[in-house]
């Protein structure tokens, strides 16, 4: 069984920072991407940032230049570093990952963490 578990969020005032990780456990054969979602109170989930497996990152328009991406790849571990944050970037965060897990149908599926809520105040 796989599990994915997401820590780091807070309250941070505006211009502040906080660093997100997820840890993705259980029978892993192969992780492709791994990523954050966020949605705000009213609004569609949307992505932040991903990376794949070969290190290419994607990032919102809106956080490039502020947020950082990385990731462990021994630690199947997915980190957010997020910089001069702003009041528009409260949002339950969700950590994601694309993987294939021992003894399934071998096929990449999207596995998904619990929520970490950020809120950063003006």
């Amino acid at each position: 069984q796989v599990q994915l578990v997401a820590s780091g969020g807070g309250l941070v005032q505006g211009g502040g920072s906080l660093r997100l990780s997820c840890a993705a456990s259980g029978t892993i054969f192969s992780i492709n991407f791994m990523g954050w979602y966020r949605q705000a109170p009213g609004k569609q989930r949307e992505l932040v940032a991903d990376i794949s497996s070969g290190g290419t990152t994607n990032y919102a328009d809106s956080v490039k230049g502020r947020f950082t991406i990385s990731r462990d790849y021994a630690k199947n571990t997915v980190y957010l570093q997020m910089n001069s944050l702003k009041p528009e970037d409260t949002a339950v965060y969700f950590c994601y990952a694309q993987l294939i897990a021992q003894y399934s149908d071998s096929y990449y599926h999207d596995y998904w963490g619990q929520g970490t809520q950020v809120t950063v105040s003006s």
